[in-house]
């Protein structure tokens, strides 16, 4: 199949429902060979006959994303079927959304595992492998897509374990994109917003997001939030990395990190008393960050 992405490969994980069943269709579309890594495999065996029946290629994968040697499984897998690998697109994610004096151990790491364990082990399993060809003097283009949410970037109410994993994942890219560019990797995230299981238990969420009656554009169908990936994973886009994109809807924007202010030096120790005095001034001219969600 022809495209942007044609012949390359990609492994997308938790590609058998919502968005990454709708990346996984995408990526196909614009040529590229999917391996689709869900824990349902009859989930990720309908997304791959979707794809075979119009043409593409993909194949099921069942690895373990938050154990090493079982990521590594999925990277051997593309490599072994398709010949080689191109993109990693981390996508797989749960919820155990609690009150943070409520929240247990346990709901705490599983969150952690899933997403910021989960987006290191197949990324570094794939990192290993473009290295060595990059060392070897092969022409490398490869990309890290990582999923961080508006949870991590501004935090929200009754999700801190989920809003500290997207938060380290943010981070995270930052980092691979710095460390990364000498062997031809990039790597970028989206903060994405779109209609699926994840948004919709909530029965506030279903509603607001529900599709369309009167045919008109469904602003939150998780098909909006994929052709920005494929691009991402793309030969054109190399010139880009370390950008934290937000999509929703017809709406592409970048979120902005963290500045220092110019501050305040007294170019001496301070004292405590003296620290109330600057902290207004400094709180005075900031620019405020966005509002948690939910408050």
């Amino acid at each position: 199949m022809s495209g942007i992405c044609a012949d390359r490969v990609v492994i997308i994980t938790g590609a058998g429902g919502g968005l990454g069943r709708a990346h996984a269709l995408a990526f196909a579309a614009e040529g590229a060979k999917v391996i689709v890594n869900d824990i349902n495999p009859e989930s990720a065996g309908e997304v791959v006959a979707e794809i075979e029946s119009k043409g593409g290629e993909a194949a099921v994968n069942r690895s373990d994303i938050t154990d090493y040697a079982s990521s590594g499984e999925a990277v051997k897998q593309a490599i072994d079927t398709f010949g080689g690998l191109h993109v990693v697109l981390n996508n797989a994610g749960i919820n155990r959304d609690r009150m943070f004096a409520s929240m247990s151990e346990k709901e705490w790491d599983e969150i952690m595992a899933v997403h910021l364990k989960g987006h290191f082990c197949i990324s570094s399993n794939a990192v290993q492998y473009w290295r060595n060809q990059s060392k070897a003097g092969e022409k490398v283009s490869a990309r890290i897509i990582n999923t961080t949410s508006g949870a991590g970037l501004q935090g929200s109410v009754g999700q801190s374990n989920y809003a500290a994993a997207k938060a380290g994942i943010a981070a995270l890219t930052l980092n691979q994109a710095a460390e990364l560019g000498r062997y031809g990797i990039t790597a970028n995230a989206i903060a994405p917003a779109a209609r699926t299981g994840m948004t919709t238990a909530v029965e506030e969420m279903a509603t607001r997001m529900a599709p369309p009656t009167d045919g008109s554009f469904d602003y939150w169908a998780p098909g909006n939030v994929s052709p920005l990936l494929v691009w991402l994973g793309s030969e054109q886009s190399s010139h880009v990395t370390g950008r934290i994109f937000e999509a929703e809807g017809g709406k592409i924007s970048i979120a902005d990190g963290w500045r220092s202010t110019s501050g305040i030096d007294k170019n001496d120790k301070w004292e405590p008393a003296e620290i109330a005095g600057a902290v207004d001034d400094l709180i005075a001219k900031e620019t405020p960050a966005q509002k948690v969600y939910g408050t």
